[in-house]
């Protein structure tokens, strides 16, 4: 595992990039207070990288004390500000036509964190937020990553804060969504984030008693969804559940509905919709479709994610000191442990189809539509 020159830390950076999830303050106060009790200096770069690339757009840095942290481990959201679309390798840049165009600002970046005087830097955030802080660190930046999606699609670590916090809400609206359900006799499907991994879907569908869990790593059959509803119907169960990843796919190999966004970035959405209105000629009964999207990246985090937010930062800053660089802190429980970012960067982490929760969710008649 690579270690950095012998060369003391004066100062280190703290960003946050990519979606908010619950949890990154409490990651941010863990890195700064564990920081302090080596002497180091902490600032924060607003916006992901923009508060140096566009300070003022992106704000700049911000002083980061302890008492700029305090009482900021339950808030949801992110006190330094993110953005998925301010990578530095990709940079959006509007030209005097007006037109838009990617370019290459990354070693206008690195030259940045040398004029600032920034020694290190923790990088919080997900695949892309982590594949940039590799690629920085093949710059020569000294960098830790920490695991941050609600996706939970991060490979080497068991586990990414936020996912619990998105899961435990996903389980409340899908519990609540089953009396209205079970009210007007209706079919209801439930789309929730995830991207291209079920974990979401999965683990909340289970929790809550879906009826039917659509991931994107078992492609389904719409018509053995609708005969598993028709067979709960047959049997004197007036209603069903179907929970839909955002990522989810038909057999035959179509892919997910995607959105390209400037810089390669993809948006999913509207699965549900159309799993929905695929359901109700099959089944004959009024079919309604919910969308939870960013609701499951909002609140406070639960006390699993505060905790081990807490652990990420703290083990974060423990990893600079040690000189360890270009690595991601992972939990592998009990311990956190050390990666490198070259086998996270790119990388997804996809629900096992033969899992033992997707076994579990077999076992209890969950339909998959396979």
């Amino acid at each position: 595992m690579a270690k950095a020159n012998a060369r003391p830390i004066r100062r280190i950076a703290i960003n946050t990039g990519g979606g908010d999830a619950p949890g990154l303050n409490a990651v941010i106060r863990g890195a700064v207070l564990t920081a302090r009790r080596y002497g180091w200096e902490c600032v924060g770069i607003r916006d992901s990288y923009d508060g140096l690339l566009a300070p003022m757009r992106g704000g700049g840095l911000v002083p980061l004390t302890p008492e700029r942290v305090e009482g900021i481990t339950w808030l949801g959201g992110t006190i330094l500000g993110t953005t998925n679309a301010g990578d530095p390798f990709r940079y959006p840049v509007r030209r005097a036509d007006g037109k838009v165009v990617l370019r290459d600002r990354s070693d206008e970046l690195m030259r940045a964190f040398q004029r600032e005087g920034i020694d290190a830097l923790v990088a919080i955030g997900g695949d892309g937020s982590l594949s940039i802080a590799h690629g920085l660190a093949k710059k020569g930046l000294w960098v830790v990553g920490v695991p941050k999606t609600i996706d939970n699609d991060l490979a080497h670590t068991v586990i990414t804060f936020g996912f619990d916090t998105a899961v435990s809400f996903a389980t409340e609206c899908i519990e609540r969504l089953h009396s209205t359900a079970a009210s007007h006799r209706r079919v209801i499907v439930v789309e929730v984030m995830g991207r291209y991994a079920g974990w979401i879907a999965l683990n909340a569908g289970v929790a809550a008693d879906a009826h039917a869990i659509l991931i994107p790593e078992i492609p389904f059959d719409i018509d053995k969804v609708a005969a598993a509803l028709r067979a709960r119907e047959a049997a004197g169960q007036n209603y069903s559940i179907v929970v839909v990843a955002e990522g989810a796919r038909p057999k035959g190999g179509a892919r997910a509905i995607v959105e390209q966004r400037l810089g390669g970035g993809e948006r999913l959405g509207g699965i549900g919709e159309r799993v929905a209105k695929a359901l109700a000629p099959r089944t004959g009964k009024e079919t309604r479709h919910v969308v939870l999207g960013h609701l499951l990246r909002g609140g406070s985090p639960t006390t699993f994610d505060r905790l081990i937010s807490l652990r990420f930062g703290a083990a974060a800053v423990r990893a600079l000191a040690e000189g360890r660089r270009g690595v991601m802190v992972a939990l592998d429980p009990p311990s956190v442990r050390y990666v490198p970012l070259s086998r996270v960067a790119r990388r997804i982490r996809r629900v096992p189809p033969n899992s033992d929760t997707v076994r579990t969710a077999r076992g209890l008649g969950i339909c998959f539509g396979d």
